[in-house]
């Protein structure tokens, strides 16, 4: 038997083993695109702990200059600290209280706090990030693993 008449009858792949490559690539597909995606929201919450290391500068320096801390992101100095109420990137919104864990009066303390939203909200790992006058990163039962 030559190999010209052994060759003839193929032609191609099956149906069932074209099946069985697309089962498969979208199995991989699947297992790869929520990998990515878990990455993207670990990568992106750098977006609100950098400004919120802004803020901190920003209010300390707005201290010195005042002898008080302010809420006032938005307006520009001096009036406040200049800083937009999202992040560069909108994954987050940001605000500025008088922080309730210390002296509760703006003119001594302050939280600043980082809020997913958007795409982001469905970090449910780490939905919201804070730091206080003291330099404390919160909240503190997941401060040690979402703010790396």
């Amino acid at each position: 038997m030559q190999a010209r008449d052994f060759h003839r009858g193929r032609r191609g792949f099956s149906l069932v083993e074209l099946l069985t490559v697309v089962a498969v690539v979208a199995i991989l597909s699947s297992i790869a695109v929520a990998s990515y995606r878990r990455y993207a929201i670990r990568a992106n919450r750098t977006d609100g702990t950098m400004v919120l290391l802004r803020i901190q500068a920003a209010e300390e320096k707005y201290f010195l200059q005042n002898n008080t801390y302010t809420t006032d992101l938005s307006d520009a100095p001096p009036a406040g600290l200049g800083i937009s109420t999202t992040t560069p990137n909108g994954y987050y919104s940001l605000a500025v209280t008088a922080d309730p864990g210390s002296t509760n009066n703006i003119a001594t303390s302050y939280l600043a706090t980082a809020t997913a939203t958007g795409t982001q909200a469905t970090d449910t790992s780490c939905p919201t990030f804070t730091i206080n006058d003291g330099g404390t990163h919160g909240p503190a039962a997941t401060a040690s693993t979402c703010w790396h």
